[in-house]
């Protein structure tokens, strides 16, 4: 046998059986008559027709990054890279389902509803108050048997006040959407 075995190249080189068996499928290693791996120029080849990166992680050393940086960081960099891509393609999704929604709107949205909530607790009392002052009389009279009258004007105003004490409690609520 002139040169190594796959397994002496592999221990010579630093990298797995599998990938020297692949370099070998893919021509990147000088093979002798009788199969065995001329080392020396195998290595020539091997660093010729191999990204430098990809040397570089398949060995798992620093030494031959190609780029100006070291390898922690450009790493770093890359996965960074990815993670963000990713959570970029979620968050399309999440809108497209509409599971996700625009702050801005949702904020103008409860913002809205609460006004309009506001708005029929104000007028609410005058809608009101003449109905619960005959019912207010009646069960008066049923309990008392004597005519009663309540005016609806003064029902009215009490219920008011009350109603806008209660809307002011609620002014002080915020909601955060974030």
């Amino acid at each position: 046998m002139k040169g190594m075995s796959e397994r002496e190249y592999s221990a010579h080189s630093g990298l797995s059986r599998g990938a020297i068996q692949k370099a070998r499928r893919a021509s990147r290693l000088v093979v002798y008559d009788d199969g065995s791996i001329n080392a020396a120029a195998s290595d020539v080849r091997r660093a010729e027709m191999t990204d430098p990166d990809q040397q570089r992680r398949s060995t798992g050393g620093d030494t031959a990054f190609s780029g100006p940086a070291d390898s922690s960081s450009y790493l770093k960099a890359r996965t960074a890279l990815t993670v963000y891509q990713a959570q970029e393609k979620q968050l399309g999704i999440q809108k497209k389902k509409g599971t996700l929604v625009d702050r801005a709107r949702a904020e103008t949205l409860v913002f809205r509803l609460a006004r309009q909530e506001r708005d029929v607790w104000v007028t609410w009392p005058a809608r009101v108050a003449a109905l619960m002052a005959a019912e207010v009389a009646a069960e008066v009279e049923k309990q008392t048997a004597k005519p009663v009258i309540i005016e609806a004007a003064i029902l009215q105003r009490v219920l008011e006040t009350h109603v806008r004490a209660q809307l002011d409690a609620l002014a002080d609520l915020r909601v955060s959407l974030g």
